[in-house]
């Protein structure tokens, strides 16, 4: 070796660790509203308050709200005549409410009022004649209640493939509409092979994907190609939680992990891994976030940076029944 020439060697050892932190993340001005109605509902009513489905896509907000007089079932014959039901975020079909009106129950609607926007497009487009194109997830609360709207002139479309499978006449007049939290990136892909199959194809008035579902993937996209892994909040049946796993893998990062908890964590996953993104869904209460911020630290790793994106805001009003 020549004198004065320094040779250092990197290892993984010297890289420092970090945890990004996205932002915006966790509940949405739609969840914020739902969670808060169930708990005044408790409050005003006493209990038991019957939820019909889960309030929103969390196990710990539903676990919860049950401690608190929260009783949650999947259909309406399993609530008391005379009750008090809450019908969840996701909203219900038109068939639902007309049972609830007509078993006496006093319903109270915690529908997000951006699901509701669907809904309404729905009825309007079906108005006109027009052949609706919902893309979407089968077996979703939200996809039934938009479809009870308008049962006979609705056809789900699940993936882009979907299109090429159409029967329907090119030069049809038809519509699409999707549900509120999916992929960004698919539903784009969807529409353009609807706009390329069909010509005369029409618009939402503005695309059905809310504003927190495509903040939070853009969130995540910031972080996912400068993470080793990304760890996204949430619970299996939250759409749009797992489209946040799909979205950091597609941005870039060499792995992604749903977890409803810290507890989740495998720490094999952390075996050479510099850099973890962390991010939640929209119906994530954010200390189960700070539990896996935690987590992490016990496991080595630095307190986290936060990349906010952009501020929210926004915020609904609760339902009538509830306003003072």
């Amino acid at each position: 070796m020549k004198a004065g020439l320094l040779v250092r060697v990197t290892t993984l050892a010297h890289v420092p660790k970090r945890v990004l932190l996205a932002a915006p993340r966790g509940y949405c001005a739609g969840v914020e509203r739902a969670v808060v109605t169930v708990e005044q509902a408790l409050e005003r009513f006493g209990a038991p308050i019957y939820v019909r489905k889960q309030i929103v896509h969390n196990k710990h907000v539903v676990e919860r709200l049950q401690k608190q007089g929260a009783v949650f079932v999947e259909e309406l014959s399993e609530v008391p005549a005379g009750a008090t039901v809450v019908f969840s975020a996701h909203g219900v079909s038109p068939a639902v409410r007309k049972e609830a009106e007509e078993r006496g129950l006093h319903a109270i609607d915690a529908t997000c009022p951006l699901v509701n926007k669907v809904h309404k497009e729905a009825k309007r487009f079906a108005a006109q004649g027009l052949k609706i194109l919902l893309i979407g997830h089968a077996g979703h609360e939200e996809v039934e209640g938009t479809t009870g709207e308008a049962p006979d002139a609705i056809e789900l479309i699940q993936h882009p493939s979907d299109v090429d499978s159409l029967t329907l006449d090119p030069e049809s007049d038809v519509a699409w509409l999707s549900q509120t939290t999916l992929s960004l990136a698919e539903t784009d892909e969807t529409v353009s092979r609807l706009k390329e199959r069909f010509p005369h194809l029409v618009n939402p008035p503005k695309d059905d994907i809310c504003y927190a579902t495509s903040n939070r993937q853009r969130a995540v996209n910031e972080i996912a190609s400068q993470s080793d892994l990304v760890i996204v909040v949430g619970s299996p049946n939250s759409s749009n939680s797992v489209r946040l796993v799909e979205v950091a893998l597609a941005s870039g990062a060499k792995a992604a992990h749903l977890v409803d908890d810290a507890g989740g964590i495998d720490p094999a996953w952390l075996e050479e891994v510099q850099t973890v993104g962390v991010t939640s869904g929209a119906s994530v209460p954010d200390d189960l976030v700070q539990g896996v911020l935690s987590k992490l630290q016990e496991l080595g790793f630095p307190q986290a940076e936060e990349t906010e994106l952009v501020k929210e805001s926004l915020a609904f009003a609760l339902p009538h029944e509830l306003r003072r």
